[in-house]
Order: C-alpha cells, then structure tokens, then sequence
C-alpha cells in the first residue's frame, strides 16, 4: 500500500491558533529521541520547569508541562482541584466558561454559573456576590477567551476570591507568553494554559502551575484524583526529585516547549509583551482604516487575539476561504454564539509581527474590492 507524503501548504496562521511556530522551534522537533528518564533529558526537564516559572512569573514548585494539548492542561487543574462535595463558580463570558463547567460537573463538584455577554468582562461585586450566594470554595475564570478576544483583569477578583477563602483557576490559554499573567502578582491559585498560542510551540506539552494552597487542596483531597493519566499526585514524582516512571514524556514537543520558551527568554518578557501590544494595535487601526469595527472595547480588548465584527454583505466563509486558498492566510470563525458574526484574528508569539498584518490587510483589500 503507498500512501502519499505529508506536502502541506506553507500558511500564514493569523487564527486563533495553532500560531506559526519559529524556525528554531521546528528545528529543535528534529533532535534525535533519547529516553525520558535518561539524565541528558531529565537536564532539560528542569530547565523547562525553570523558564516555565519565568513566563508565568511565579516561584511555584509544581509548575510543569502537561502531556497534552491545552485542553488537558484545563483538565488537568479541574480534575486535581475539584472532586465530589465541592462548589465551583465559573465565571462564563465565552466558549470555554462552559467547557470547564462540563469538566468540573464530570468531577463531581457543584456548579454554579454567573454570565455575561460574549466580549464583556466581569466585575469584581458581581464575582463576590455570587461567591457568597453560593458558598463556592473554587471559582473559575479565563483570562484571556479565545471566542470573544476579551482581556479579564484578575487582580480585585483574586482578592476577593481569597478573601471568601476560595481557589481561583485561571484559564492563560491565549494570553500566556503575550501579555502578563502574572501568577504571583494576582495571586493565582491554579493556573493552565497552552503551547500552541502566545508561545508559539507546537500542540503537545501544555503549561500548568500550581501554589501552595492548591497543593495543600490536592493533597487533602478526600477522594482519589478521578483521571489517571492527569492525577499530579503521582505525576509530581516523576517532575519532581524522584524521577519516578508514571507516563512516556512527549519527548519532541518537550524539546520544542523548551526552545520556545529559550526564544522567549532571549526577547525578554516585557519586551515580548511591548511587541504584542505594538502589533496588535497597528492590526486595530489597518482594519478601521478598512471600514471594520472590532468587537471588543479596546480597554479589554486582548493583544493576542482580535475579534472583528462581519460588515453587512460579506459572506464571512467564503472570504476566509478566498484567504486560504489564494493567500495562504488561516484566520478563524465566529465561535459559538459569536458564529457567524466575527472574525478572530490571531497575532501569537511568531505571527504576531507587522509584515503578516500587511499580508493580511492587503488580501483583505483586494478581494472586497
């Protein structure tokens, strides 16, 4: 039987991921396989973990790659976090609200939810009145929603979630590596996030860092940790100073986590988060030079990802395929109550840089025309 060989197109990702990955990364893919416990390996290990805590700024011990795509480093922090005779508060104004709704549910918590529109953010009365409506001991809530573009400010929340003596899992799928997260700072409890956005790494070995209290929350647990593969009781030993087997570590998208977050280090994380902001807003004003209005009030607005509102008459799908296949320039869809309506419009860690807005802008250009 033959099969034909993988020959895809060289695309331009401006969607709301995976991002372009750099060179240096794709090439870091290609170094040869050595065994996960092997000690040339369990070196980068380390270093990984350490420029890890670099980008999330935190000082947290468990602070590892999940084996997985982000998805699994979200399940990750619920299922360690969450187990049956919990009360969960998620803080829904997008897509992925309910994503960790269906997780916490499967894992037995008590849910409970507060919305608001897709593209708005919270406030922090209305995080602490349904606190104590509720009596949540874990609140969740995304930083950075992939499906609207919207920007959440933690830090009041944070407060005030302690406060009430609860955790905070915070969702940094899409802003970790592009803007501060800041762990520490806030005062995050549990924090995910993914390496196919802001860090411009290929899907496969997912951020997550854990402080003190969730720890101390994940080792009183009164129930075993519900998902094997994902249970950080006995993945910390392999992370951790015992170096005990529990899984076969993805060993390339660890090399390749590990240059993307080198290539990050070298930028400097500020310098990283200027160049994002910098970029992001030279997309905002080409497009309303174009006649398009963003859908998010710029205050909130992400630096990672762009939400644009359809004009009326344009047959949004049918221009995104004209991108694909005449420009070789990927953006997104509409998601979910937003289908149909927006565009969202990546500029993530190696895409995001002024030429691909000037490709970008330029194909829009010419087919509306």
């Amino acid at each position: 039987m033959k099969a034909p060989e993988i020959n895809v197109s060289p695309r331009i990702l401006m969607g709301p991921g995976p991002s372009m990955a750099d060179p240096r990364v794709l090439k870091a893919m290609a170094t040869p396989l050595i065994g996960h416990l092997d000690p040339e390996f369990l070196a980068i290990m380390d270093n990984t973990q350490k420029l890890l805590r670099y980008v999330f700024e935190t000082k947290n011990q468990m602070t590892i790659p999940v084996s997985g795509t982000g998805s699994a480093s979200m399940e990750a922090a619920i299922c360690n976090i969450v187990e049956p005779g919990d009360v969960m508060l998620i803080c829904c104004n997008g897509y992925f609200g309910y994503r960790m709704q269906d997780m916490a549910q499967r894992y037995g918590a008590e849910v409970h939810m507060i919305f608001r529109p897709w593209g708005e953010v919270f406030e922090p009365e209305e995080v602490e009145a349904a606190i104590k409506e509720t009596s949540a001991n874990i609140v969740g809530i995304v930083h950075a929603e992939t499906s609207t573009g919207a920007r959440q400010p933690l830090e009041d929340i944070a407060k005030i979630v302690h406060e009430h003596d609860a955790l905070l899992i915070v969702d940094a799928v899409t802003s970790l590596g592009g803007l501060s997260v800041g762990v520490d700072k806030v005062d995050i409890d549990v924090c995910y996030s993914g390496g196919q956005k802001c860090l411009s790494v290929p899907p496969g070995a997912s951020p997550l860092t854990l402080n003190d209290r969730a720890v101390e929350k994940l080792s009183n647990r009164k129930t075993q940790v519900a998902n094997w593969y994902l249970d950080l009781t006995t993945i910390q030993k392999y992370w951790g100073n015992e170096r005990t087997y529990h899984h076969t570590a993805p060993i390339s998208s660890i090399y390749a986590l590990y240059e993307g977050l080198r290539l990050i280090a070298e930028e400097g994380l500020e310098n990283r988060w200027q160049r994002h902001q910098e970029n992001a807003e030279y997309l905002w004003d080409a497009l309303a030079e174009i006649d398009f209005e963003c859908h998010v009030d710029e205050k909130y607005r992400l630096p990672s990802l762009t939400t644009v509102k359809i004009p009326a008459g344009i047959d949004e799908a049918s221009v995104r395929k004209q991108l694909l296949n005449d420009y070789n320039i990927e953006v997104g869809g509409g998601l979910g109550e937003l289908k149909g309506q927006v565009w969202r419009i990546g500029l993530m860690g190696y895409t995001s840089r002024k030429e691909n807005v000037h490709a970008l802008i330029s194909a829009l250009k010419n087919i509306l025309a």
